[in-house]
């Protein structure tokens, strides 16, 4: 009575299995944490010149100075509150009144891990995936994680339209 020994049949290596999840893992998580903040801030965050504007008269002001989205009218004066502003999902801007009548923009993508900005009120705007807040005065960071400001955008002001530059 010989009997056949039973050998177990050779499978993945266990060093394959761990490597294989890993890098399950990392892609998901690059992937979740990851964000396309390439057009809103690289675009905007060389120019800092002054974009308030009185929002008086306007008048002859010209809005075709490039970019694909440039010149056309993003909101009103009337939908920007002073001391507050509007995020602008589509277009990765918040449009925030400092002061009454001085209007600027923001990149809406959070610079601590690339997350949207959703909300602005008292004077700060708010970011929700890690509760950075910056200041609507200037983008500084007011409270952290975040450590660097959120990059302007270039804005015009032509009576009550508002328009990317």
């Amino acid at each position: 009575m010989t009997s056949a020994s039973v050998k177990p049949v050779p499978g993945p290596a266990r060093r394959t299995v761990v490597a294989a999840a890993g890098a399950a893992g990392l892609t998901v998580a690059l992937t979740a944490c990851g964000g396309s903040d390439d057009d809103a801030s690289s675009s905007s965050a060389s120019s800092g010149g002054s974009t308030g504007s009185t929002g008086s008269t306007g008048g002859s002001e010209s809005a075709s100075t490039g970019g694909a989205a440039a010149g056309s009218a993003l909101t009103t004066t009337a939908e920007i509150p002073e001391g507050g502003g509007k995020v602008f999902d589509a277009e990765k801007v918040v449009v925030v009144q400092p002061t009454a009548g001085e209007y600027k923009a923001f990149s809406a993508v959070c610079t601590h891990a690339g997350c949207a900005v959703k909300s602005v009120a008292d004077g700060v705007i708010n970011c929700p995936c890690h509760q950075s807040n910056f200041s609507v005065t200037d983008g500084s960071v007011k409270s952290g994680p975040a450590t660097k400001p959120l990059p302007e955008v270039q804005i015009t002001v032509s009576g009550d339209s508002i328009s990317l530059a």
